[in-house]
């Protein structure tokens, strides 16, 4: 069957918020039509599958950079991908992703990433998982043995704050593969949405070094809830520390709680082993996650590899991409880093796989991301050729953890 995919006019808008309810339910208080002058949303372009005049299948692109190898990257980010109940099976989610990411691309996006409802839908379109989002949930009596910190004291946060506060979360974000850089709508940090009547949070806390310059090296930004006893939560949308100190004091804020609130959940991301950095100052481990798994999908191979910025070594790597569920990124060229800096080099002619290291798909997509490394990919059959590069492979793209912040 062939479906017409495009753009969602406005005229079709209201179509496309119900088959968004019927997959991901509706909320007590249904949400307001949409408007004509907020359609689209910044940043977000809907699309449609139709056969004729009916909407089959629904999903929307949005525009923003995330943090990878410490470089800003074009990305795109599939949100609301939704098939009509009784036309699911049809085959109309591969042409309407295809069309998506195909004006993603030609709209300077590198990569593409989701939040997927079954991971083996987007696995088929050369998505694989990199990392998770979770919201972990730490009994507040785990926090009273923080150590109080040394060089660090809290305060409430006020609007003059703000601009260190991003500055906090920039440089977090560069560290690790993954955040989104929030220069965008609808994930900017505005000020009047952190602090002030209007804010989404109850309060955000800021961890100030006591030193001469004062500067902020850490932030809370977390909500009360209801009630007064211990079966209540402490929500918290984000803890970023640059020091240690920053991270204790953060802790012991939250933990101040204790005598009105049972537990802190806090959104964060990368396992609660200790990916979080913020977790490592802690002295006990207990806690309970909720996961939802990050997929990526590389849309331009020289683009994606090219912008990183690697370890300051000059190397040399031949490599692949074969995939007959991708043949948009099937090619070959070698990796050349000259000093860190990154090219990628077509080859003449794509070369076997027992002449290079060759991925799928979804395989260079968690190498790039440092989720996996050249052994385990080739245990899951996702990389083959030879091996006398995975070493190097592995230098190059790894040593950032993976680490998501926003839910989309």
């Amino acid at each position: 069957m062939t479906f017409d995919v495009r753009q969602v006019p406005f005229a079709s808008a209201l179509a496309f918020q119900r088959l968004g309810g019927e997959a991901f339910g509706v909320a007590p208080t249904p949400p307001p039509a949409p408007q004509p002058d907020a359609w689209p949303r910044p940043g977000a372009t809907p699309w449609g599958a139709w056969d004729g005049d009916e909407l089959v299948a629904k999903a929307t692109a949005r525009r923003f950079t995330s943090w990878f190898h410490g470089t800003e990257v074009p990305t795109a980010g599939l949100a609301g991908v939704t098939v009509a109940a009784e036309r699911r099976g049809e085959g109309a989610l591969r042409p309407l992703l295809t069309t998506a990411l195909d004006d993603a691309r030609a709209r300077g996006a590198v990569i593409s990433t989701l939040y997927p409802s079954s991971a083996g839908i987007y696995r088929s379109l050369g998505y694989e998982v990199v990392g998770s989002y979770e919201d972990v949930r730490v009994p507040i009596a785990a926090l009273a043995a923080v150590r109080k910190p040394e060089a660090v004291r809290t305060r409430r946060a006020t609007l003059d704050d703000v601009d260190a506060i991003r500055e906090v979360y920039r440089e977090w974000g560069q560290a690790q593969n993954g955040p989104l850089t929030r220069a965008e709508e609808p994930f900017a940090m505005v000020a009047d949405e952190m602090i002030g009547p209007g804010s989404d949070y109850t309060g955000v806390s800021v961890a100030v070094s006591t030193g001469t310059e004062g500067r902020v090296v850490g932030f809370a930004s977390w909500t009360r809830g209801e009630g007064d006893d211990r079966t209540n939560t402490i929500e918290v949308d984000d803890l970023v520390a640059l020091t240690p100190d920053a991270a204790r004091a953060l802790w012991r804020v939250l933990g101040s709680f204790a005598p009105v609130a049972g537990f802190v959940e806090v959104a964060t991301s990368g396992g609660w082993s200790g990916a979080d950095v913020a977790r490592l100052v802690l002295p006990d481990h207990v806690a309970s996650a909720e996961s939802r798994p990050y997929m990526l999908r590389i849309l331009d191979v020289p683009g994606a590899l090219s912008a990183a910025r690697l370890a300051p070594v000059t190397a040399r790597v031949p490599f692949a991409v074969v995939d007959p569920r991708t043949p948009d990124l099937e090619g070959a060229w070698t990796l050349e880093v000259s000093d860190g800096a990154a090219r990628v080099v077509p080859s003449p002619a794509r070369q076997p796989a027992e002449d290079r290291l060759t991925f799928t798909s979804a395989g260079l997509a968690q190498s790039y991301a440092g989720a996996q490394s050249c052994g385990n990919l080739r245990l899951a059959g996702q990389l083959a050729g030879p091996r006398n590069d995975d070493t190097l492979w592995d230098a190059l793209w790894g040593g950032r953890q993976v680490h998501v912040r926003d839910y989309f």
